[in-house]
């Protein structure tokens, strides 16, 4: 019965997201505790105070960028655009044009990048988002960059992430920066 509902589940997702979420089937299949943990894990990424959305999704979207090649970002994308995150920001920032992003927005993609790469200048940019957002903040961005790194190793340690498509925004196909943007 609860494997049932959880198929269900996928099927809605992937419905109004027109994702494949075949990883997240073969992970069910294989073990429904898995796959109820794996959603719990997700959760973290949905934890957004104290910080604007435009902000909590270019955080989101950057992690995304790091680790996927089209599909999870598409994902991250419409979700950012259904929340009402501007297409010229949304384009921006795929494109690695972070000086075309609003003043937070591209402080907050600098600071995701300088993250990942363990730089040592997200201190320096963590202290600039922590004076406008507060630790609140802070943590709602922290949520955001941990959780969107969970799909994308997910799938593909599963051996689903072979699919890299061209992302579009607004509808329009955007050509991504393939490297990591600069998070100077």
């Amino acid at each position: 019965m609860l494997t049932w509902f959880i198929r269900r589940q996928i099927d809605q997702f992937e419905q109004s997201y027109g994702y494949d979420a075949s990883y997240v089937r073969h992970l069910l299949e294989v073990s429904p505790k898995a796959v109820m943990l794996f959603n719990k894990a997700t959760q973290l990424g949905r934890f957004c105070q104290g910080v604007p959305k435009d902000v909590f999704f270019v955080t989101k979207i950057a992690g995304v960028l790091h680790e996927d090649c089209g599909p999870c970002v598409q994902l991250g994308v419409d979700m950012a655009e259904q929340a009402g995150v501007p297409h010229t920001t949304l384009r921006a920032l795929i494109t690695g044009n972070l000086n075309e992003l609003p003043e937070d927005c591209r402080l907050a993609a600098q600071f995701a990048e300088a993250v990942l790469a363990h730089d040592p200048k997200a201190d320096e940019l963590r202290s600039k988002l922590e004076a406008k957002f507060g630790a609140l903040g802070i943590v709602s961005l922290a949520c955001a960059l941990t959780a969107a790194r969970i799909y994308p190793t997910m799938k593909y340690a599963l051996g689903f992430g072979k699919a890299c498509t061209r992302v579009k925004v607004g509808g329009a196909p955007v050509d991504r920066h393939y490297a990591t943007p600069n998070a100077a």
